[in-house]
């Protein structure tokens, strides 16, 4: 997280602030404490004394920040993301054009400028193989190449005054959780590069963060201390510990030292005061005064954007959902004209065109909450809305919750709606678009989706899931009653979608192999029990002739063109109504979209083309006989809405409206131009309070963790309504986030800066910089540079690459940067003299290193076991690294006596239980074929063998095993662990995990950015204990050093195999 704070005006300190409340970010005091470096609107500031005004020292697009002065004051360091990530910049305190440092596209943190050191940063370049840390490094104020300089892996390093040490916190848990308390938590280490050893200077469960040198055997950081951040100082030698503040209300998130100065941030105010007694501080003011880096407010025109529409009965109107705001347009493949119907920076969404003059939608308009409202003209002789030049917005139903999700009748007189999530409403709905008569169908935790309106709107069929999370698809009459279950089954069913002559009810459903296929039940159980040949040659069984037949055909067609025809009544056997399902696509892969032909004979539906990269429009028979292709080349058409006529589809095509012929798939396209003015400042305030209400509506735990979630929006609205940087609005929102204390959470979005996008090519080599060039130290295996063509190897120095001499004052990266996949030559001084090589660098070496610590594990096992037992990590709980895992039991298991299992720095998943099915199986007979064995009478020796390949779905281990987790095992990796202890699979054995285990989902925000929301608890059920904040304790506890992976140890892994061993032998 990046520190910051807020400087508001007052009076007294150093100077004199404008009126508008500003906060500015990542504060530092110089080294003769007479100055103030800082970030602002993205940019580095500096104020030098109480009279003046702070001057700018950077002026660039990018976002500038983490400003740190060299130990001389002369020159300041920073981050900034000119060139896609972050890389290290210096320039003079008096201004000038700032010096590139680092070329390199992994992100890096600057955290201390040290005489003896260097620049100090975290990042990740060629050594982090899996670990959740960052690799420490350092690079001279001048330049050349960075260099890591320490075995270990942490951030936020600092060098003591006289060199020896350096200070730097171990841990994974976001810094914005206070209060957390943990495995996971930051821990301050020292490294004596004197000895070249390694000790905790802090060890409990809280986070310590932030270490800082008062002297060059005394350190500062902050602790948590119940719940807030306050100051410790720490001898290094006694190890005495001085709490120096005790702020109960508001914790400190971020300080500075020069000197006995301390300048510190506590809540949206910054203080200056003695380090020996924070408490009596003065708040500081700053003299700023700067324009606008951005447009505060802009007008933009989309062309695409479409998430969202609706088509007028009449057909001659289209009215368009984009970026929140509502657009109607004529449906004219010429006419790009749209009249916007919004014109505000809040919510507008989910409208229904009940006629040409009238819209309904749900909007966030007024007091956080969406209700409902009506658009109308304001001009008597143009009441059409698009022909209208003056519209009128009025409110039309409002609640105590959220009104959305609002679904028209066919007939035009009744809508359903969802309240505050869990209720399913139906309602009447006048020609003025009134909303009255409201009935509750289903008032439940679980809400309903995708509901869908019978022909006769008479029923309404939607999906919703139970405890056990299993969605199912239920119809239920719009008069109230019982709902039914139509789908019955363990899998997911979902989007049901009626047939117009009221025959069939289409579903997805996932019932078959996880494919996704279009299923439908049979409506009519009269229908489904006709043959086929009875549904081709229906005549047959009429009880008229056919020519009398055909005879009230014509005089029926004749009395419909008098009138408009009435929807007949539909036939709807509920009754066992599960049993008559029937599947119509059986593909591999998944579909979705289906549709239904008017006459209930052809179904439609979507489905992905690995060629194309997109979906396309199908069509089949309801038996699943006579499949076509309708649209080609991977249109990604979706939410198909029938043509009044039922010729063809209306849907989106990559955010733009189309219309595709449901025979000859020719697509028609309707342009839109839609224009609107963005108001940054405003539609923070939506982004914030949709946001808000958000974790307030969905949070798993309605108490919040004990914190008073109203209570922490009016304190952080105001500040983060003062960030100058949509980054610094991030900040303060993840601030308050982090109060609530739990995990999958987070505010993600970008900056409004439009960067370079530098990727630097990967060799897959570590180098040490010599008077000669690079000597290269470390080769990753199956890496650009281990191929065995190039011939590089470990010793050899890279003289030049591409001509260019390497010196100690070049980058060796920056003659990296956009060289993935192009021939690089390299020339090499080697212990066989001069050569020359050719090398492509690729864009990562991710996997590569990730392969090169397994491979590292399986030997340390092998070397321990003595080839006895066997090794598998699994990288994460999906898919891939299950069936990896299935492969492995076979690769790494087969003949050995038993298995590791290793669940270490796995980010989670969902694959637990297939996991607990593969290790849960217990064999209950054994087989013999022909030809194993001469005689049945040795039937004994075969007990271990039996055909589970053909009669399980999954594979099966049924031999010992153990198991391996850490502090960096998160979410479903816990929940993996906490079932392999508690369900008697094996011994556990390592650290306690994270403790972050919940549900989550997440929804886009109105300006592009994305908020997660945590859902669901998990429970341990054989203790009811809440895996949230509850780690998984293994059952024997071991700590590896943190520069063991440098020393080729594994004490987990070591005590894990000889905890199995004995197992094995004692049995």
């Amino acid at each position: 997280m990046r520190k910051l704070y807020s400087i508001l005006s007052v009076l007294g300190g150093f100077g004199l602030l404008q009126a508008q409340n500003t906060f500015v970010v990542d504060p530092q005091l110089s080294p003769n404490q007479k100055s103030i470096a800082f970030s602002y609107q993205g940019d580095i500031w500096i104020m030098d004394d109480a009279q003046s005004l702070a001057r700018r020292l950077t002026v660039h697009e990018a976002y500038d920040a983490s400003p740190i002065f060299s130990p001389d004051g002369k020159s300041i360091a920073f981050s900034s993301n000119r060139y896609g990530n972050n890389d290290i910049f210096t320039m003079p305190v008096q201004g000038g054009s700032p010096q590139r440092l680092n070329y390199h596209s992994a992100s890096d943190n600057i955290s201390d400028w040290s005489k003896e050191w260097g620049i100090l940063f975290a990042s990740n370049r060629d050594y982090n193989q899996i670990e959740r840390d960052r690799e420490i490094h350092s690079i001279s104020p001048q330049g050349g190449n960075p260099k890591r300089i320490l075995d270990a892996f942490g951030e936020m390093a600092t060098a003591s005054p006289d060199g020896r040490y350096i200070a730097f916190a171990i841990g994974t848990c976001r810094i914005s959780r206070e209060n957390y308390s943990g495995p996971a938590d930051n821990d301050i280490w020292l490294y004596d590069s004197k000895e070249n050893t390694y000790f905790a200077l802090s060890d409990n469960t809280v986070n310590d963060i932030y270490p800082h040198w008062a002297s060059s055997n005394e350190l500062v950081f902050l602790s948590s201390k119940d719940g807030r951040y306050n100051l410790k100082k720490v001898n290094i030698a006694t190890k005495e510990e001085i709490w120096l503040s005790d702020f109960s209300k508001e914790g400190i998130h971020y300080f500075s030292l020069a000197g006995d100065k301390l300048l510190y941030a506590k809540g949206p105010k910054v203080y200056l005061g003695e380090l020996q007694n924070p408490a009596a501080a003065k708040e500081l003011k700053i003299n700023l005064a700067t324009d606008y880096r951005f447009y505060p407010i802009e007008r933009e025109s989309f062309s695409g954007g479409i998430v969202d529409f609706s088509i007028s009965p009449s057909g001659d109107y289209a009215l368009l959902e984009i970026r929140g705001e509502l657009f109607i347009k004529d449906l004219d493949k010429e006419e790009s004209r749209t009249a916007n119907l919004s014109k505000h920076p809040y919510f507008d969404r989910e409208a229904i065109l009940l006629n040409d003059e009238i819209a309904v939608f749900s909007s966030d308009r007024a007091n956080n909450q969406y209700q409902f409202y009506t658009a109308s003209s304001q001009e008597e002789a143009k009441p059409e809305l698009f022909k209208s030049l003056r519209h009128q917005v009025k409110e039309n139903l409002k609640a105590s919750g959220d009104l959305r999700n609002l679904n028209l009748a066919p007939n035009g007189k009744k809508v359903c709606y969802t309240l505050a999530s869990q209720k399913l409403i139906v309602a009447d709905i006048s020609e003025k678009g009134e909303i009255s008569n409201p009935k509750v169908l289903v008032d439940a935790w679980y809400g309903a989706e995708g509901v869908a309106w019978s022909p006769d709107s008479r029923f309404i069929a939607y999906s919703h899931s139970d405890l056990n999370f299993n969605t199912e698809v239920f119809i239920q009459s719009v008069d109230g009653g019982k709902e039914i279950n139509v789908s019955m089954h363990p899998g997911s069913d979902y989007a049901p979608f009626w047939s117009a002559d009221g025959s069939k009810l289409a579903f997805i459903s996932d019932r078959n192999n996880d494919d996704a296929d279009v299923w439908f039940a049979w409506l009519n159980r009269e229908d489904w029990l006709k043959s086929e040949e009875e549904r081709e040659q229906g005549y047959y069984l009429s009880d008229k002739p056919e020519e009398e037949k055909e005879s009230e055909d014509e005089e029926k067609d004749k009395k419909d063109k008098k009138k408009e025809k009435e929807v007949e009544p539909i036939i709807v056997d509920l009754d066992n109504i599960h049993r008559r399902l029937q599947q119509v696509t059986s593909f591999i892969g998944s579909e979705g979209n289906v549709r239904i032909s008017k006459d209930g004979e052809t179904f439609y539906f979507t489905r992905y083309d690995y060629i194309a990269k997109g979906s396309d429009l199908y069509k089949v028979k309801y038996d699943g006989s006579d499949l076509e292709q309708i649209s080609k080349g991977g249109s990604s058409p979706s939410s198909l809405k029938w043509d009044k006529d039922y010729k063809g589809f209306y849907g989106l095509s990559r955010g733009k409206l189309k219309h595709i012929n449901a025979e000859s798939g020719k697509i028609t396209s309707y342009p839109h131009e839609a224009k609107m003015t963005l108001n940054k400042q405003e539609e923070r305030k939506q982004v914030f309070d949709e946001g808000w209400r958000l974790i307030n509506q969905r949070f798993y735990d309605p108490n919040f963790h004990g914190e008073d979630w109203e209570a922490l929006k009016d304190y952080y609205r105001p500040w983060a309504l003062s960030a100058s940087t949509n980054q610094d609005f991030q900040l303060v929102y993840n601030l308050m986030l982090g109060r609530l204390n739990a995990s999958h959470m987070g505010l993600y979005g970008s900056g409004e800066e439009d960067v370079q996008r530098e990727r630097t090519g990967r060799l897959g080599i570590e180098f040490e910089t010599t008077s000669k060039g690079l000597k290269v130290t470390r080769l990753i295996p199956n890496s650009p540079a281990d191929r065995a063509k190039n011939n590089l190897m470990v010793g050899d120095v890279i003289t030049s690459i591409n001509g260019e001499p390497i010196s100690a004052e070049s980058n060796f990266y920056e003659n990296l940067v956009e060289t993935a996949g192009d021939p690089l030559i390299l020339e090499l001084e080697s212990t066989d003299g001069k050569k020359e090589i050719v090398i492509r660098p690729s864009t990562s070496v991710e996997d590569e290193l990730y392969e090169e610590w397994v491979a590292d594990r399986a030997k340390l096992v092998d070397e321990y076991s003595n080839g006895r037992l066997g090794y598998i990590h699994i990288k994460g709980m999906d898919k891939p690294s299950f069936e990896r895992f299935e492969r492995e039991l076979m690769a790494s298991g087969y003949g050995k006596e038993g298995i590791v299992i290793d669940v270490r720095y796995n980010g989670g998943g969902w694959t637990t239980d297939y996991l607990m099915a593969v290790l849960s199986v217990r064999q209950h007979a054994y087989t013999i074929p022909r030809g194993a064995a001469s005689s049945l009478d040795d039937n004994q020796k075969f007990k271990d063998f039996y055909p589970y390949s053909e009669r399980l779905p999954l594979a099966a281990w049924t031999k010992p095993s153990i198991a391996l987790c850490n502090e960096s095992s998160y979410s479903n990796a816990e929940i993996f662990s906490h079932a392999y202890k508690t369900l008697g699979i094996g011994t556990l054995v390592g650290q306690p995990t994270f403790g972050a285990v919940i549900s989550t989902g997440g929804s886009s925000l109105l300006n592009g950015a994305f908020i997660r929301l945590p859902f669901r608890a998990w429970y341990v059920k054989s203790t009811g204990e809440n895996m949230e904040n509850g780690p998984a304790v293994p059952d024997i506890l071991v700590e590896n050093h943190p520069a063991s992976r440098a020393r080729n140890e594994d004490a987990q892994l070591k005590v894990a195999t000889e905890t199995l061993l004995k197992q094995i032998d004692n049995k």
